[in-house]
């Protein structure tokens, strides 16, 4: 493979450093409230050779998740490295995309936005990628609820769409604001109540008077 040019090292260096800067303003302000206008002054370009890249704010929004989907697809082949439980696999999944909230790393968007959706559903980077992660938890959910570490009434769809509002979880920040927990206590308070819910354990529960 052919070393690339100086111009295209100058090039891709400045794509990533407008898709860093967008991942980090998605994270702290989210789409609807993030603009072009910021994103070229923390990067410290002109708005001419932001547009030499990418086009629209959706189209910065869809870099920005294709770099977090790499990251999450990195994660995964890590996870299963470790020879982990199919259960024991998806808290690691959890836990990661909430310590990447929790650092500012997640970015944030909109639930219904069709400019953005569309831009999204477009995006054929995004959309191999999204569908890759999918397919890979798909398989760990199924191997979970065929072991009973699940509950076998859930449908799976339920739990992968469940794993993936993790990753954009309000609770993360408000109990980080109340200053009373650690961040990785956090993650393992937000980790029982999504794997194992709000009920008692029948073992531990109070009889009824």
């Amino acid at each position: 493979m052919a070393k690339p040019s100086f111009r295209e090292q100058v090039l891709q260096a400045r794509e990533d450093a407008i898709v860093a800067s967008v991942n980090r303003l998605l994270a702290e302000k989210g789409f609807d409230l993030m603009t072009v206008d910021e994103v070229v002054a923390d990067v410290g370009i002109a708005k001419a050779s932001l547009y030499k890249h990418f086009d629209s704010k959706e189209a910065l929004a869809a870099a920005a998740m294709v770099r977090v989907l790499d990251r999450a697809l990195a994660e995964l082949a890590q996870i299963r490295a470790q020879d982990l439980s199919p259960l024991d696999s998806l808290k690691a999944v959890a836990r990661w995309t909430m310590r990447q909230q929790l650092a500012g790393e997640m970015p944030s968007l909109p639930a219904q936005n069709s400019s953005l959706r569309q831009a999204l559903i477009s995006d054929k980077a995004y959309m191999d990628r999204l569908m890759q992660l999918s397919d890979e938890l798909g398989a760990w959910i199924t191997a979970a609820l065929a072991q009973g570490s699940l509950r076998s009434a859930l449908p799976p769809e339920l739990v992968l769409y469940t794993l993936f509002a993790r990753a954009c979880d309000p609770v993360l920040g408000m109990l980080r604001l109340s200053g009373q927990y650690s961040d990785e206590q956090i993650i393992e308070l937000l980790l029982q109540t999504c794997f194992d819910g709000l009920a008692q354990p029948v073992a531990n529960a109070k009889p009824r008077r």
